[in-house]
């Protein structure tokens, strides 16, 4: 028979999370200045996965990709109205002939600088901390290929241990407690906390295997 598991809902659009996340991007931003709007560029990023996982992700499909992108747009809303903004993925990992989404912030960086942009804030949204994949992928390699194609480079903060993201995480424990307790949320996405044990059974297997 089929079962349920109970987990915290998705919380791409939680207040708790968006404004430490905008915060880092208004933070690195004063850190680059002056800058000229027209030729600066937010590039938020996040870890980049299979295309078939991609397209798979959620009930409906695509939900990997279309939560980054609205927290993209609730944090840049927040932090930098007037500036451009571009989703890339970072991270790719697994054998060379499974497409996995691109492009990648190396080759992104590069195109941005052959197409004039002058510096960039590099915001990584799909992580929560400063672990390796923060600290090497961007503040070492990525800071490297912007330095070798002449941006100025910046890369915002991640929530880490910030009270507004602690206090959210207690917040979605207290809402699985209390069904009834006010959801905060920013966006406009459907949001859940059940799935069926079918949920993200993919066509390659249940764990997603090429």
């Amino acid at each position: 028979r089929a079962h349920a598991v109970a987990k915290l809902r998705h919380y791409h659009d939680h207040p708790g999370f968006v404004e430490p996340l905008a915060d880092g991007v208004r933070e690195a931003l004063a850190r680059l200045a002056p800058v000229r709007p027209e030729r600066t560029r937010v590039v938020f990023t996040a870890h980049s996965v299979p295309v078939g996982m991609a397209r798979s992700a959620g009930p409906a499909g695509g939900l990997y990709e279309t939560q980054l992108r609205q927290t993209a747009e609730l944090v840049a809303a927040a932090a930098a109205p007037d500036l451009p903004w571009d989703l890339v993925w970072q991270s790719r990992s697994g054998p060379p002939h499974v497409p996995w989404l691109e492009p990648d912030v190396n080759d992104h960086l590069q195109a941005l600088a052959e197409a004039g942009t002058e510096a960039v804030v590099v915001s990584p949204i799909g992580f929560v901390s400063d672990h390796l994949e923060v600290v090497w992928d961007l503040d070492t390699e990525a800071a490297g290929t912007a330095k070798r194609v002449g941006l100025r480079f910046a890369r915002a903060a991640t929530p880490g241990t910030d009270p507004r993201f602690v206090a959210m995480v207690r917040e979605l424990v207290l809402e699985r407690l209390d069904p009834g307790a006010p959801r905060r949320r920013l966006g406009t996405l459907p949001t859940w906390d059940t799935c069926a044990s079918h949920c993200c059974v993919t066509k390659a297997g249940p764990r997603g295997r090429a």
